[in-house]
């Protein structure tokens, strides 16, 4: 097995300093572990609604950081895969990334960015920058080409807290293409089949200094106006008891909001729209 030795014991390349990318590394030693991996044969197709897709996942700044937010259904084709999938996650202290697209592909790549970033700084003795952090995920996102002209795109959504950043730090969000395309978004973004409403909701809604309560708000209804008009969009499960996922990044770090209070602002939404179906107005 490349990179052991005939016992099967790790050689020396895993006691050695090199890259600072632990990508690269599982890329010279462990291929077959990189979630870019094909899973398919060349030249063939996943046909629609073999694997579970995950939508909608959005994240806006406010006044003392950046937030970002899920729902929790995944589909396949016209069936609910699953419920409760978690759809935002921490890659560092002060970076949050969430994803929509093909859930299985997209969880490995979480957790292998996940450990990208804790290498570079064990290697290196720094965290990386965060425009470094984005411009490394690109680069990930890049090397699943093959598999999203195969019908298995990733698409995530990073944010983080630039703590480095001029004037001051302050939240950030990146969005990225099937290819590896990064473009920084001001003031608030969303992917997935519901992110077009998404996006409606958040702009008649966004203030720059938005506490984060209400900008929590903001997102819980951004997701509610994309489920109403995305199938693929889970609302606030109030039976169940299942509530989108709320989390925020602040000079203090990451935090995921409990979900008591998930909750509880979950069904404030929900009481809002019976009484307004079409969601609150704009601010004048």
């Amino acid at each position: 097995m490349q990179g052991y030795d005939s016992a099967g014991l790790p050689g020396a390349a895993f006691f050695t300093p090199g890259t600072s990318s632990f990508t690269e590394f599982l890329a010279a030693h462990r291929p077959r572990l990189l979630p870019t991996a094909p899973p398919v044969p060349p030249g063939a197709r996943v046909g629609p609604g073999r694997f579970p897709h995950g939508t909608t996942v959005l994240a806006l700044t406010y006044r003392d950081g950046v937030l970002i937010a899920g729902d929790r259904r995944a589909t396949m084709g016209n069936l609910i895969a699953q419920r409760d999938l978690e759809k935002v996650h921490p890659a560092d202290d002060h970076t949050a990334v969430a994803f929509a697209g093909t859930v299985g592909l997209a969880l490995d790549m979480v957790r292998l960015y996940q450990v990208e970033l804790t290498h570079f700084e064990k290697i290196e003795g720094v965290p990386m920058t965060l425009a470094a952090k984005a411009a490394r995920l690109a680069a990930m996102i890049r090397q699943n080409l093959a598999q999203a002209m195969q019908g298995l795109a990733v698409v995530p959504l990073l944010v983080g807290y630039d703590l480095t950043a001029p004037g001051g730090g302050h939240g950030r969000i990146f969005s990225y293409d099937a290819a590896g395309g990064l473009y920084e978004k001001r003031h608030f973004h969303a992917e997935g089949s519901g992110s077009p409403y998404a996006r409606g909701a958040l702009k008649k809604l966004y203030r720059p200094d938005l506490s984060r309560r209400e900008a929590a708000l903001a997102a819980l209804q951004a997701l509610y106006d994309a489920a109403d008009d995305d199938s693929a969009t889970g609302g606030p499960d109030l039976n169940r008891r299942i509530f989108p996922v709320v989390s925020v990044i602040t000079e203090d770090g990451f935090e995921r909001l409990p979900e008591t209070e998930t909750e509880e602002l979950s069904r404030e939404t929900v009481r809002q729209r019976a009484g307004r179906p079409d969601g609150p107005h704009a601010a004048p």
